[in-house]
């Protein structure tokens, strides 16, 4: 970028009120792993003057937990700085080969997971899920791995046992339903004539034949992508924790089976710093019987990232034991959890993987916070 492109880009991205304080630096999660270091990416575009972004393909590294813009004294979005050099790689086709992949299999078949979008349904075979086009008080959006990844369809299924006992009347798009684009987004596909606006619009009108009343997600990022990003018009959108804390608050929902277990909730960056969602999910494990809540010392807003978010879900790490989910599962160790409970599908996914790496599958295991409400039915 010359010095004008820099300067109308630290405009646009609040760069300006940097007194750099280093807070970003500190607080990014990678920064332990990796050279990437918001502060120093702020520093070359306000004090050098120059900046290449394809010099920096550290770029790649980031989560986009967002905790560097959670925790700057001087509201600095340092992560959406991240996302808009991103931008500029995305237009010169410098993306690694397995996120272009991802992309390419959005663009084609509507998941990032490069499946049949026919199969999009699936999960919901044998149970009888009624199509959104009958209309519905809830609509499920079910999201990518939770319709196609086998763990995450065990979570689907989950959600549809405890609505049914809440007598929820809600339906699914089953292979209607596209992907929300929340990470494609994030890797920097948006803007004019970009993937993530081609979602959007083609998300407004498919959604005129519809009739809801309430969405309801199962990922955090898909709630985030539609709580921020898409026009709704006039439809509210909850997370799946939110939804069930209030039916619970209203008494329509109630559990009788007793498990005696010691449960620590691990915060999804998606959930909690970035849609300050902390105390639904503890509602609805609170109210479980026989279980015990115990907290890691990060939590809530200090939560550690799982290392799943801003397309890292899709880039093969070369030294998979030093992911962040491995340092979470030894966290979660060490308070004596028996379940590493969380609300996110990439969260299970990291977090599965490092207690696989590790050998602690007889130690510890990660349950979504669905699965233990309808183990409690």
């Amino acid at each position: 970028m010359d010095a004008a492109e820099l300067r109308t880009f630290a405009i646009e991205n609040g760069l300006f009120r940097c007194i750099q304080c280093g807070k970003c630096a500190a607080s990014c999660p990678m920064g332990f792993k990796t050279i990437l270091n918001p502060r120093k990416l702020v520093y070359e575009t306000l004090v050098a003057g120059e900046l290449d972004p394809q010099a920096h393909q550290e770029l790649w590294d980031c989560t986009t937990c967002f905790s560097c813009s959670v925790r700057c004294p001087k509201e600095v979005e340092p992560g959406n700085m991240v996302v808009q050099l991103r931008a500029l790689l995305v237009e010169d086709g410098r993306i690694p080969g397995t996120l272009s992949t991802a992309l390419r299999s959005i663009f084609e078949r509507g998941n990032p997971l490069v499946m049949p979008a026919r199969d999009r349904g699936a999960w919901a075979a044998e149970l009888d899920v009624k199509h959104l086009d009958e209309g519905a008080e809830v609509f499920l959006y079910v999201g990518c791995s939770p319709s196609y990844d086998m763990r995450g369809q065990k979570v689907a299924q989950a959600m549809v046992k405890v609505f049914r006992a809440a007598e929820v009347d809600f339906g699914i798009l089953a292979e209607d339903e596209r992907c929300c684009g929340s990470e494609v987004r994030r890797l920097g596909e948006q803007g004019e004539d970009s993937l993530f606006e081609a979602l959007t619009e083609d998300w407004e009108e498919e959604m005129e034949d519809y009739r809801y009343g309430q969405m309801v997600t199962i990922s955090p990022h898909c709630h985030d992508a539609f709580s921020h990003h898409y026009p709704m018009n006039g439809h509210s959108v909850k997370h799946y924790t939110q939804y069930l804390a209030q039916l619970i608050e209203e008494d329509k929902l109630t559990f009788f089976t007793k498990k005696e277990r010691r449960v620590t909730y691990h915060d999804p960056c998606y959930l909690g710093k970035q849609n300050g969602v902390f105390d639904e999910p503890r509602a609805v494990l609170k109210a479980l019987p026989g279980l015990k809540l115990v907290e890691m010392d990060r939590c809530r807003e200090k939560s550690l990232c799982c290392e799943g978010g801003g397309g890292r879900m899709w880039v093969e790490d070369p030294v998979p034991e030093t992911k962040l989910a491995a340092w979470r599962v030894e966290e979660a160790m060490g308070v004596g959890a028996e379940v590493i409970a969380t609300a996110c599908p990439f969260c299970m996914q990291t977090l599965e993987d490092a207690i696989r790496t590790a050998g602690l599958q007889e130690e510890i295991q990660v349950l979504d916070v669905v699965e233990l409400a309808a183990e409690a039915l």
